[in-house]
This record gives C-alpha cells, sequence and structure tokens, in this order.
C-alpha cells in the first residue's frame, strides 16, 4: 500500500488556526479533490469535525480517543496501528490531518503532496518539517497570485528517499 500525505502549508510549514484554513485557494481544493477521491482519507477527529459534511467519493478514517464516537459516516478507530491495519487492502491512502496526526504519520508515509503557499500566517497547527535527508523533491509545479488566489503556491512532490 502506498501511504500519501498532503497538505497545505504556509512559508513556516502553517496548516491552520482555531481548526480552520488560512487560505482560500480554489486551485488547491480541485486538486485535492482529484488526488484524494476514490480513495480512503485518514484524519483526527478535529480535521473531520471541521468539514460541513463528509467528502464525497471517499472513505473516512477518523482517528479518536474519544469513547463511543459517532461513526454514521466514517470509519472509528483509536491509533495509527488501527488506521494501518484498516488500510491493508487499499493500493493508496491519504493522510489529510490535522498536525499532530501528519507527524505521527510521517514514518509510515511514501510521498508528500505539499501546496506550499507563500505567506506567513498566525496558527496553531503545523505539518512537520521535511528532511531533505529523508525526501527528495520529485516535482515543483509553480501557481501565481491571481484573481482568485490571493496568495502565490507551488505544488511539491516529495518521495521518501530509499533507505541504504
Amino acid at each position: 500500500m502506498k501511504l500519501i500525505a498532503i497538505a497545505a502549508a504556509g512559508e513556516r510549514n502553517e496548516l491552520g488556526k482555531d481548526n480552520q484554513l488560512l487560505w482560500h485557494l480554489p486551485d488547491d481544493f480541485k486538486r485535492f479533490k482529484t488526488l484524494t477521491s476514490h480513495h480512503y482519507i485518514i484524519m483526527g477527529r478535529k480535521t473531520f469535525e471541521s468539514f460541513p459534511k463528509p467528502l464525497p467519493n471517499r472513505v473516512h478514517v477518523v482517528i479518536t480517543r474519544q469513547e463511543n464516537y459517532p461513526d454514521d459516516n466514517c470509519i472509528v478507530v483509536k491509533s495509527i496501528d488501527e488506521a494501518i491495519k484498516t488500510l491493508k487492502n487499499q493500493e493508496t491512502a491519504y493522510v489529510i490531518g490535522g498536525g499532530e496526526i501528519y507527524k505521527q504519520f510521517m514514518p509510515y508515509v511514501d510521498k508528500i503532496e505539499l501546496t506550499r503557499v507563500f505567506g506567513q500566517f498566525e496558527a496553531d497547527t503545523y505539518f512537520p518539517e521535511i528532511s531533505l535527508n529523508e525526501w527528495q523533491l520529485k516535482q515543483k509545479e509553480h501557481h501565481p497570485k491571481d484573481d482568485k488566489h490571493n496568495y502565490a503556491f507551488d505544488y511539491e512532490t516529495y518521495s521518501r528517499k530509499s533507505k541504504s
């Protein structure tokens, strides 16, 4: 199984504040939808609760320590290990946040799809630092600021370097 972290982060790895995104980037939302549709998406409870409703065409795996968490629209698990077991028959799955979930999953992730947003933001949630000793930038595509996007951004694809 291929496990991919997908995120949008500011210049200092900012992800969000008060369980909200820090920017509105329609093209990034479209890319997220295209990449994650018809796959399992793994997230923490707060990330799941930040959606107005579950995202269509995806299976939501929610990690929470809360007892009796309602699971009408998702698969509820208590740990990273339990989440990974849930994914065993999947070809590809995406880790979509929040900050602590990204941090805990980094040792298991094969690839990172990062949207690097050019700006510095007040945040309370951050994406883990990407070490170039462990990760190699494979692809980068620039998107300038325009009338629909208040910030310029790059799509960056990283692959884990093979262990020697």
